[in-house]
């Protein structure tokens, strides 16, 4: 059954007409993230904003064993058939570690990637003793949150993750409105880190992607994602790399005029081509 366009879900934010283009948000954020560009897209392309699981509108995950991407997946799986066609994503920091999952497993449901930092640690922990810093360093912030929960102090864990991924002092000067909506999004992140962390791949298995791709990255994130950018710059045959001067690892949030132009640029250049195919 395809997706009704008129459908109405508190979990998902749809605009516009054309082909559709899927938005994918990042650790504890929600589709509202993607406002401005869903503004800017609607003019060309049909946008699917879902919340992930366990972010804004959505249900949290109740399922059993390990949460993996997998589990992420499967409802945007669903989602994207639910088109009747091949779909753009974009997608930004552990929504970007979800799209390469999809794209690795189910490459004709694509027709482009646009990867904004994509969270796939997994691909530090095989690779040099300088990798393998990185993913340390990478694995002591998911520890501070998991210590959070089991302490139950979220005030700790999210001060912990937004100031890694924000710089330090950005959680004490939100506002006490957003950090309130934040706090309940803790336990997700934990199972997100866990996610990406045992993603059951290496770098060779994204370099047989044959998806037009840009990649994003801000010169002054933290260098676990730089160095998750470079190897997959390096590894995927149609990937292009776009930095992003002067921003971190929210650089759809503090640089949205930069960022939303390079994307509407090359999703307006996929726009038409062919779904592609993988490699005999």
């Amino acid at each position: 059954m395809k997706l009704d366009v008129e459908e109405s879900r508190n979990d998902m934010y749809v605009s516009g007409k054309g082909e559709p283009v899927l938005l994918l948000h990042c650790s504890s954020s929600t589709n509202v993230q993607w406002r401005s560009l869903s503004d800017s897209l609607c003019g060309e392309f049909r946008v699917f904003a879902p919340d992930q699981w366990g972010c804004g509108e959505s249900d949290p995950w109740s399922g059993e064993g390990p949460f993996t991407l997998s589990n992420e997946a499967a409802p945007l799986l669903h989602l994207i058939r639910q088109t009747g066609t091949s779909v753009h994503v974009v997608a930004h920091s552990y929504g970007g570690g979800v799209a390469l999952h999809i794209a690795r497993q189910h490459p004709q449901l694509l027709r482009s990637l646009t990867l904004i930092e994509p969270s796939a640690f997994h691909l530090l922990r095989d690779s040099s003793a300088s990798d393998w810093a990185l993913f340390d360093e990478i694995k002591d912030i998911a520890e501070c949150l998991r210590n959070a929960v089991i302490q139950r102090d979220p005030k700790a864990g999210m001060m912990c993750f937004m100031d890694y991924w924000n710089g330090e002092g950005a959680w004490a000067a939100m506002p006490e409105k957003t950090q309130c909506k934040l706090l309940p999004r803790l336990d997700k992140a934990v199972l997100d880190f866990e996610a990406l962390f045992y993603e059951p791949a290496d770098l060779a298995a994204y370099a047989g992607l044959p998806h037009s791709t840009l990649i994003l990255c801000g010169d002054k994130s933290p260098a676990p994602s730089r160095r998750i950018v470079e190897m997959l710059v390096s590894a995927m045959p149609n990937a292009r790399l776009k930095p992003v001067v002067g921003a971190n690892h929210m650089s759809p949030i503090t640089h949205p005029d930069e960022v939303n132009r390079a994307i509407r640029s090359h999703l307006s250049r996929n726009r038409h081509s062919p779904t592609p195919r993988l490699a005999a």
